[in-house]
């Protein structure tokens, strides 16, 4: 069976304190999915839990995030969660200061959600 993708949705989460990495991807991931309704089980004769969905996070600081938690965001289908090196952090005002700590750094994190079914 081939995995054939019907459906990409993109979405940006950020935590504006506490750079929780996290809260960033699960915001981007609920960014990316609040506006879909998909429509199409039944002309392809599926449910939505055979989707196959591939969330790919770009934050930062890959290897902060809870993946689990972010899979959780999505009710349907198996989920894969891959981490890589994306987003932006955006310093306090006051971390402008050379040799200073990043302190209450807003986090930024991207999705892309893939929808694809074995066919």
């Amino acid at each position: 069976m081939a995995l054939i993708r019907y459906v990409t949705e993109m979405g940006m989460g950020a935590d504006v304190h506490g750079r929780d990495y996290t809260k960033a991807a699960k915001r981007a991931v609920s960014d990316a999915i609040r506006h879909s309704s998909l429509n199409f089980f039944r002309a392809l004769d599926k449910s939505p839990d055979d989707m196959k969905i591939t969330v790919r996070i770009g934050v930062a600081e890959p290897g902060e995030v809870d993946t689990a938690a972010v899979a959780a965001e999505l009710p349907y289908g198996s989920v894969r969660i891959e981490c890589v090196v994306g987003g932006l952090d955006v310093p306090a005002a006051s971390d402008h200061a050379p040799g200073s700590a990043l302190g209450d750094a807003i986090v930024m994190a991207n999705a892309a959600v893939i929808v694809c079914f074995d066919e």
